[in-house]
């Protein structure tokens, strides 16, 4: 490896950046050129090409989001799309590259590495934390305290006003931000998609609880769960419980932003000098991840079609700490 290029793709998490400064700091300490490739996938076809050094990436690992930015490309879809990114890597003298994302980007890449055999080791930069092949991903943990936050200053609100809340969290495919929220946060319920609990479990949980003269309840529901939006949630609810209460607030991209947590410039740092040196030594189409403590490099295939299950406990958890 004399030359690589690192990039981020699909939805910014807090501690890209800090792992942009850890592949940057670890090529130049291996004597290799490092370029960053600006918006993803749509700025290599474009050659948005950037040389960086130490001093490119300084005062930035304390920075929320990504400072090659971020865009999802529908041309890298394309076969065409996909050779003039190739042209483009080539005329840079591009030996290997770092992916910094999630699934749709290491998607992307699989698909690009056997069709043109550039190598590529991926970086998971995602705070749904859905990923097969490693315990945490950069933003998680950052993503949780501040939607914890945010439901803490609910729970207030709820409990002078005797208001039940439905605080709706990020998480599409995944109730990971979800359910540590809800347990951190004192929730009575969270809905999941991997749990798909129906709402008529919501309500009769609820008249239970308001029938034990309970006055404020927090249900956490991440945007994924089967049985529709928060909104529609908790209107059936209000319908079937007229005397409830019922408020709705969906914390949105704010879990998104914001300057990374302390665990994930250090989980940054970590995946981002072994991506580095992942790619010198003959890695590709792998994710750089940590399992229990230890690096681990696992093929794209399996980080994108492994399904990455929540820990069951945690539901027994909620169950029994709201009663």
């Amino acid at each position: 490896m004399k030359r690589i290029a690192v990039f981020t793709s699909g939805g910014d998490a807090p501690g890209m950046n800090a792992a942009i400064r850890a592949v940057v700091r670890t090529a130049v300490y291996h004597g290799i050129e490092v370029y960053g490739i600006m918006r993803g996938y749509s700025g290599m076809i474009k050659g948005e090409f950037v040389k960086l050094d130490s001093a490119s990436v300084a005062n930035t690992i304390q920075k929320g989001g990504t400072i090659l930015k971020s865009a999802r490309s529908q041309k890298f879809v394309t076969k065409e799309g996909r050779q003039q990114a190739f042209d483009q890597l080539v005329n840079h003298g591009i030996d290997g590259l770092v992916a910094i994302g999630g699934n749709g980007t290491f998607t992307g890449a699989m698909i690009f590495e056997q069709e043109f055999g550039i190598p590529t080791v991926g970086i998971p930069g995602t705070i749904d934390n859905d990923l097969y092949g490693t315990d945490y991903t950069i933003g998680y943990d950052t993503a949780v305290n501040t939607a914890l936050e945010a439901i803490d200053k609910i729970r207030d609100t709820a409990d002078s006003h005797d208001r039940c809340f439905f605080v709706e969290v990020m998480g599409r495919d995944s109730g990971y931000i979800a359910i540590p929220c809800a347990i951190g946060g004192g929730a009575e319920i969270v809905m999941v998609p991997e749990t798909q609990m129906s709402t008529e479990a919501v309500i009769d949980s609820l008249k239970t609880s308001w029938q034990r003269s309970k006055t404020s309840f927090l249900v956490v529901v991440a945007e994924g769960e089967e049985e529709g939006n928060v909104h529609a949630v908790a209107q059936q609810v209000k319908t079937a419980i007229p005397e409830l209460d019922t408020r709705v607030t969906i914390i949105g991209h704010i879990q998104r932003g914001g300057a990374p947590s302390a665990s994930d410039r250090m989980l940054a740092s970590q995946i981002g000098i072994a991506a580095v040196e992942g790619l010198m030594n003959g890695m590709r189409n792998v994710m750089a991840g940590i399992v229990d403590r230890k690096l681990v490099y696992t093929p794209f295939v399996d980080t994108i079609h492994k399904k990455k299950m929540i820990n069951q406990s945690f539901m027994r958890m909620v169950e029994i700490l709201s009663v």
